[in-house]
């Protein structure tokens, strides 16, 4: 039974890493958007915004998503998330996840 839990776990794992496999690099293109408020490599200089440079990237899709769905709201990022697709999302959080947090 041990065994079983084990390679559940590591399969749903398995899963999830491969769900989220944005490109980093369409994600770099699509992040001029971002770099007004969240900095060109997602590193702010600016307490109002968060940094996203070295998020996990599951957090950045989820509350990407949240934003877009409108279960997370704010005035900014609802409007900006609403043009993105699911690819995307995925390709941005790639990027910034990617990227060194200063």
């Amino acid at each position: 039974m041990k065994k079983t839990i084990i390679a559940v776990c590591a399969l749903l794992g398995a899963v999830g890493a491969a769900h989220a496999a944005g490109d980093a690099a369409a994600g770099k293109a699509k992040s001029v958007m971002c770099a007004g408020c969240h900095g060109p490599d997602g590193n702010s200089t600016n307490p109002m915004y968060p940094r996203l440079a070295g998020q996990h990237e599951q957090y950045l899709i989820s509350a990407i998503k949240a934003y877009k769905e409108g279960t997370r709201n704010h005035p900014v990022m609802k409007p900006m998330a609403a043009g993105l697709s699911d690819q995307d999302i995925e390709n941005l959080a790639a990027y910034f996840s990617s990227q060194k947090c200063k």
